[in-house]
């Protein structure tokens, strides 16, 4: 009796031993190979461009399907497989897992140069080429785009996976109202290869094409791509071309159709804030011949990505800003991770117990005067006071204050322009270095450029006085602060701003 207890004991351990690699397998996985256009740097989003890659998850139930999203961007079929990016996921392969494949976009490059040597040969045909590939340095043979595509599915299907294939997504180009389709080249080539190895074809490139026609030229434009770029999506594109493969998927009988989510809200990237605080050279003023530079800054943003929300007030010094309580109406609306430019300074200057009691007293220290207006007693502090303050209390806030220094007047003392570099621009430096805090010259910054326009050219920019812009002048400032961002690393909005002329 024993010897058959022992021997049923032995029998059900051994069944659950070769059992658990299969339960762990039971749930599969959908894996993306493919260009830029699946998967962007990153896939973080940097820039704004988003793959649909990156979106296709939000439409599958994880609980019963695995994401991973293996494209890379500036790759084409070939060099896909050269640098071993496919061997690596043929390697995880398990019967029940799906590819989706989709190249075509860098495949038409030249075969072989210094640059990146990524092109293959046009169609689905056997001929080769052999080169000595120019960056390797390796003798390569070269075979044509379908040969690589079909290679992809044979080893997918090897391995009991389901490979589908898409054809690469139209580009932003538009010629008399309609988007071009590449269905005589590597959209067809795409078709043909899943014809030959009866899998699924999604035709990507035409039905994403209907719905921007629908669109229009100047909707689809800067909500699902760029103007700065005709091939990559932003992430509404993004999102479209995912949900046009969820869509297409739906229609056919492959088992994925179990694993999609119904009625499905898609979740966009959190914009970041961006906070504008300072005076009129900031501010939207409401007067064409004083314009602050904050009015015209977020046509350099992709704001798709940041919110500019331009708190500036004209006539406002660090002082009244606060005591007006325009401060603490501002930083109510901080969150964690906004970023809060703070410039001040112009009307710092002012008088402190006259006229528009505006005047802040000089420096950075703690002294104090006492200013009675209309039975009022006013506490005056020093401008770096209310510098100190606004810093502080954004960090408690969760959120990133940066300080700025003020705009140059137009003024030009033997030819130079004049900046108040030891004044203000000195002060509001020394606050952000106590404070630890990152510091911009916008005064350096847009003095140099004056300098090299030259007085002449420069006194356009200033309709009024020698303290506010115009929309051009505005516009001026504004580009340069955005070229600052664009290489500031530290300030962390290199993907969210650009210099289009």
């Amino acid at each position: 009796m024993k010897k058959v207890q022992l021997l049923v004991i032995f029998s059900l351990t051994s069944i659950l031993l070769c059992c658990k690699p299969k339960t762990l397998n039971l749930k599969p996985t959908l894996y993306t190979v493919g260009d830029s256009t699946v998967k962007n740097g990153k896939g973080d989003g940097y820039g704004g461009l988003w793959g649909w890659g990156d979106f296709i998850g939000q439409f599958l139930d994880s609980s019963k399907v695995k994401i991973e999203n293996h494209a890379l961007g500036g790759t084409s079929s070939r060099t896909y497989q050269n640098l071993g990016l496919w061997d690596a996921v043929d390697a995880k392969l398990v019967a029940g897992d799906y590819v989706l494949i989709q190249f075509g976009h860098n495949d038409n490059s030249p075969v072989n140069d210094t640059i990146r040597a990524r092109g293959t040969i046009k169609g689905i045909g056997d001929e080769t080429q052999e080169i000595n590939n120019l960056i390797t340095g390796d003798h390569e043979i070269v075979h044509s785009y379908g040969w690589y595509i079909e290679k992809i599915v044979k080893d997918a299907k090897a391995k009991g996976a389901t490979p589908i294939i898409m054809s690469p997504i139209p580009r932003n180009k538009w010629v008399k109202g309609s988007v071009p389709r590449n269905d005589t080249s590597y959209g067809l080539w795409a078709k043909q290869i899943a014809e030959r190895n009866n899998i699924t074809f999604i035709n990507l490139n035409d039905e994403m094409a209907k719905q921007l026609e629908v669109l229009g030229e100047e909707k689809v434009t800067g909500t699902y791509f760029y103007k700065r770029d005709h091939t990559h999506t932003s992430a509404k594109g993004a999102a479209m071309a995912a949900e046009i493969i969820v869509d297409a998927l739906k229609q056919t009988d492959n088992a994925i159709t179990d694993y999609f989510k119904e009625n499905v809200s898609i979740s966009y990237p959190k914009k970041k804030n961006i906070f504008l605080i300072g005076d009129s050279t900031m501010a939207n003023n409401g007067k064409k011949e004083a314009v602050g530079w904050g009015v015209p800054f977020p046509q350099f943003c992709d704001t798709t990505q940041v919110n500019i929300i331009n708190k500036a007030r004209g006539g406002r010094s660090s002082r009244t800003f606060v005591n007006e309580g325009l401060w603490d109406a501002a930083k109510k609306e901080f969150t964690a991770d906004d970023i809060v430019f703070i410039q001040f300074g112009h009307n710092d200057a002012g008088k402190i117990d006259q006229a528009k009691y505006r005047g802040s007293i000089k420096g950075i220290g703690n002294k104090t005067q006492e200013v009675t207006k209309d039975s009022v007693t006013e506490t005056v502090h020093s401008y770096g006071w209310y510098l100190t303050k606004m810093i502080r209390e954004t960090r408690d806030k969760g959120a990133i204050p940066i300080v700025l220094s003020i705009t140059p007047r137009n003024e030009w003392a033997n030819g130079v322009v004049e900046q108040r570099d030891s004044t203000f621009v000195k002060w509001a430096k020394q606050v952000a270095e106590a404070e630890k805090t990152l510091f911009v010259d916008l005064s350096d910054m847009v003095a140099k450029s004056y300098q090299k326009l030259g007085k002449e050219n420069v006194k356009p920019f200033f309709p009024k006085d020698h303290t506010h812009t115009g929309l051009e002048g505005a516009k001026h400032t504004a580009k340069l602060f955005a070229a600052y961002l664009k290489q500031a690393k530290a300030i962390g909005l290199r993907g969210c701003v650009f210099i289009e002329d």
